[in-house]
């Protein structure tokens, strides 16, 4: 196949955009990157009953988050309707479908028939080859493909190798409803063809469809010519980390919940996804432009991936020390507001920033920094956490006084002077640094972790750090 590469994404707007989905628009996106191809976006509506609104836009949004728009406008499969009965209908007037009057009731008897005999069940043909004028006058019918009885069907998918399957498994599968909608399996394939699609790259699920969706495309091929068959690559779908197919109890599964509730970034979701199934070597840290120069489909092996919440984890926590640190601030800032109930100004959203370099350094989420970045807009006095109270002791309380006023004269109120005050006064009290700044975080912060000490100082500024060092005296001499 000599055409540029054409590749598609396309969810059923039902629900979020599942993590399954991202990581098979993630393959898309890529493959059409790394061969100078398109990548197209087609949402898959002709289910009205469930298809709604909010998802449609739900899945845009995390599409969008994640950098995976498609390169023309999406195509929206229920506005097509038309295209697809146009197709049913060539097939019928070929002689490559037929009408099917069989009602409900004798479909219904057919498959307990089958079942009793533990048969497979599948239609049996009966209208396949009998006269329309069979049919009582004005009967409801659907129209179905006539699919190849005899030989087998071969696919030589880029991901499962070479798959055959006897033609005699294959039914005629409906193509126009008897309300003349279309079916999914219709649908599909006349969309490919339309949209130029080269390469079908989806979950392993759908395998079995593609032997029931090339009868359409061999059918229409042999009446206008020009329907090609796509290359197919089925990736294995994702498991959980316990070998179960991926389910609710694994963890989120919304790519809106990494980022909202998990506070994940994009890059790194990304760069997990990528490594679900697809590697290169033993390269684990691997950015976007990294991704398209390596991404190929052969790649990609047969086996199902297990999702690692950890290892997201740790990966996320890599980008997050990557990130600009006004980036991450304009992240974290609503998170502190939520937490907080508070507004933060662009005064503040300046601190946290240069807060960042200190707040992300151990962070594996925007949660942990945003929890983390609160000791800086609390209002004094704070609220100690239970371990914080129980090392502001009276000893402990000593010593806050004398660090309080070796600190008061410090004109220059910079990490390095602040550093000397801090160390001097553990050596006038003959006491590791760690005895005297753990006190110290407590009564700064309210909780005993937090940034390095001198940090916490310097960034609460000298004003606010003494009134701070003043109130946790009272509070624990009260």
């Amino acid at each position: 196949m000599n055409k540029p590469v054409v590749t598609r994404f396309a969810p059923s707007p039902t629900g979020f955009l599942h993590i399954g989905g991202a990581r098979t628009a993630l393959f898309n996106w890529l493959f059409a990157r790394h061969h100078g191809g398109n990548f197209l976006l087609r949402v898959e509506d002709t289910d009205r009953a469930r298809s709604t609104e909010e998802a449609v836009a739900a899945i845009f949004d995390g599409l969008e988050w994640l950098g995976l728009g498609g390169d023309e406008p999406a195509v929206f499969q229920f506005e097509r309707t038309p295209r697809h009965a146009e197709v049913a209908n060539r097939l019928l007037e070929a002689g490559h479908a037929y009408r099917c009057y069989a009602t409900p009731e004798e479909l219904a008897e057919l498959r307990e028939q089958q079942r009793a005999a533990k048969q497979p069940m599948r239609y049996d043909g009966r209208w396949r080859d009998r006269s329309p004028e069979d049919a009582p006058e004005g009967a409801p019918f659907v129209i179905r493909i006539k699919a190849p009885r005899d030989g087998e069907t071969v696919i030589e998918d880029a991901v499962q190798g070479r798959v055959v399957v006897q033609n005699a498994e294959l039914d005629d599968m409906i193509l126009l409803r008897s309300d003349g909608t279309p079916t999914y399996m219709l649908a599909v394939v006349v969309d490919d063809h339309d949209m130029g699609v080269t390469h079908v790259i989806r979950g392993d699920d759908h395998l079995n469809n593609a032997f029931r969706q090339l009868s359409i495309i061999k059918a229409m091929a042999e009446i206008e010519g020009d329907w090609e068959e796509p290359i197919y690559a089925h990736i294995p779908l994702i498991h959980g980390s316990d070998g179960a197919k991926l389910s609710k109890r694994h963890g989120a599964l919304g790519v809106d919940a990494y980022r909202d509730e998990m506070g994940m970034l994009p890059e790194a979701v990304l760069n997990y996804l990528l490594r679900l199934g697809w590697g290169h070597g033993d390269e684990e840290i691997i950015a976007i432009d990294r991704a398209i120069e390596l991404f190929d489909i052969t790649g990609v092996g047969r086996s199902p991936s297990r999702f690692d919440i950890k290892k997201l984890e740790n990966l996320n926590g890599h980008y997050i020390r990557e990130a600009d640190d006004a980036r991450l601030a304009t992240l974290v800032a609503p998170r502190v507001e939520q937490r907080l109930e508070i507004a933060i100004s662009d005064t503040n959203l300046s601190l946290l920033t240069q807060a960042m370099a200190s707040l992300k350094l151990r962070a594996k989420n925007l949660n942990e920094i945003a929890e983390g970045a609160e000791f800086l807009f609390k209002s004094c006095p704070l609220d100690f956490d239970e371990k914080a109270t129980a090392l502001l002791d009276d000893s402990a309380r000593a010593l806050l006084d004398k660090t309080a006023d070796a600190l008061q004269p410090v004109q220059s109120w910079t990490v390095e002077a602040i550093e000397d005050v801090i160390r001097r006064v553990a050596e006038d009290a003959g006491l590791g640094l760690g005895k005297v700044a753990q006190p110290l975080r407590a009564a700064l912060t309210g909780r005993t972790t937090s940034p390095g000490i001198f940090d916490v100082l310097f960034l609460l500024g000298k004003e606010a750090s003494l009134e701070r060092l003043a109130a946790a005296g009272h509070a624990t001499a009260g």
